[in-house]
């Protein structure tokens, strides 16, 4: 049971626009409680327009502790951040931001470490994959790199900004790790097929992969928590593919969240 809140209760907010699908107040929450901490996790919708002024007003309020970033502050938030990690610097980006020593603000990006740890929770392991990727943006490159570094042969990443995609691939190509191409919708000889792209949250949006193309011993993971099942997933669960929810990625990440908002390291 989560402690009703008082003046002495510390702040933690997760912001977005939109903001109502997101999972995270409660389980958040309940973790602070569960480690004995007096702490909240609060959702509010800030527009990206309003970011800017809306950081620098959270700055000065002196009993929040830590923002969580989502859709579509990730890269904004970078750069209020005094200070990163080394997967944050790499990708440009942070969902996680907490007090550093001397106020400021210091981030992380984790996406990446959810979406691996569902599908190994799965059963799943990325290593020796061909694996496709739909999307290049913050969480899409975070997931990309957790990826690489989980060991996969090859990644091959589709996004409709060509910009954007072949940046990160030529980034991912530099650790000389797996080898890192062009992808496409077509998802035909792959291993794995991640959805990191908002596709499926509103109704008629398009399928992100040509499903007729996915194997059914493919596994198929997908960022999306609202609808619960996308219809990303829906098509690959019928297909007979191993699958993974956004939900199953936030359970997989949720420890992860809290442990860096209470000032402990995160995995590397």
């Amino acid at each position: 049971m989560i402690p009703a809140p008082t003046g002495a209760t510390r702040l933690h907010i997760i912001i977005g626009d939109p903001i109502a699908q997101v999972r995270a107040p409660a389980g958040v929450s309940q973790a602070f409680a569960e480690r004995g901490r007096d702490a909240i996790l609060v959702a509010m919708q800030v527009a990206p327009a309003d970011l800017p002024d809306f950081i620098s007003a959270m700055t000065r309020v002196k009993n929040l502790d830590g923002i969580v970033a989502t859709i579509p502050h990730k890269f904004a938030c970078y750069r209020a951040c005094a200070t990163a990690t080394e997967r944050a610097q790499f990708i440009g980006a942070v969902n996680l931001m907490r007090r550093d020593t001397d106020g400021g603000w210091h981030g992380d990006m984790v996406d990446g470490l959810g979406f691996v740890g569902a599908a190994q929770a799965k059963g799943f392991d990325p290593a020796g994959c061909r694996a496709l990727q739909i999307g290049a943006g913050g969480a899409g490159s975070a997931i990309a790199l957790a990826l690489i570094d989980a060991g996969v042969s090859e990644l091959a990443i589709h996004d409709s900004d060509a910009g954007r995609r072949d940046t990160l691939i030529a980034r991912l190509n530099e650790r000389g790790r797996g080898r890192v191409l062009v992808g496409s919708p077509d998802a035909t000889g792959f291993d794995m097929v991640a959805n990191a792209t908002p596709a499926g949250m509103r109704p008629g949006d398009p399928l992100p992969v040509d499903m007729a193309t996915v194997s059914s011993s493919a596994y198929c993971g997908c960022v999306i928590t609202r609808p619960e099942v996308s219809p990303f997933i829906a098509e690959a669960r019928a297909r007979g593919c191993l699958t993974a929810t956004g939900t199953d990625m936030y359970r997989a990440l949720e420890r992860v969240m809290v442990d860096f908002l209470l000032m402990r390291e995160t995995p590397s």
